[in-house]
């Protein structure tokens, strides 16, 4: 009898495997009909080597926070522009460097605010957005960043995607498998030149005139 109850066990385990097998299967195919170039980009690529929250990298986190927007908008039967939901929470934390790691030139100490206009501009130099897409990058933060308050329901979906993957990556619940070894972005982060002192952009715009 208990070993009839343990092969039952096993079959159901297997069972429930296999459920979310396939359910990340057609998760990832919808990513990449809705987002391939985004996802075979070499910048894109390039945030595998930035960590996000614990070891968990800004790829992942991008690739975790769309697979579970279209978890929240088929779940909760939400009518919404899946493409461009996707494609937003793909680009919404595109600010193309490490904000564990910084320097004079760099300071990261107000990232959390900052951020999603750098990845705006970023995101905005490789693809021709839509108002959804631009509100999504936008405003992902909100309400950290008060004023910014999203004005789509795709921007309220993957804003709580993001908080939700952000703990859960935080507190380590979902664990990720650290920095990987990649080339750099094709052109340096909007944040080096948007956070250099005045003096220094006067200086570099004198030299341009000369």
């Amino acid at each position: 009898m208990k070993q009839k109850g343990d092969s039952l066990r096993t079959r159901r385990q297997a069972e429930r495997w296999k459920r979310k097998f396939e359910r990340q299967r057609e998760l990832s195919r919808q990513l990449n009909a809705a987002a391939s170039d985004i996802l075979r980009s070499r910048n894109f690529i390039s945030t595998k080597g930035c960590i996000q929250h614990g070891d968990m990298t800004v790829n992942q986190h991008c690739l975790n926070v769309a697979k579970l927007s279209i978890a929240i908008s088929d779940k909760l039967h939400i009518r919404c522009q899946k493409e461009e939901m996707i494609r937003g929470a793909l680009l919404h934390d595109y600010f193309l460097y490490d904000w564990h790691v910084g320097d004079a030139r760099k300071p990261h100490n107000l990232h959390g605010f900052y951020h999603p206009g750098i990845a705006l501009k970023n995101a905005s130099r490789e693809y021709d957005l839509t108002a959804r897409e631009r509100d999504i990058i936008e405003k992902h933060m909100w309400p950290l960043t008060l004023t910014k308050l999203p004005r789509c329901r795709e921007a309220w979906i993957v804003t709580t995607a993001d908080k939700w993957c952000s703990l859960l990556e935080t507190v380590h619940y979902v664990h990720g498998h650290g920095r990987a070894e990649v080339e750099e972005p094709d052109y340096f982060s909007e944040a080096h030149r948007t956070l250099r002192p005045r003096r220094e952009r006067r200086r570099i715009r004198a030299a341009k005139k000369r």
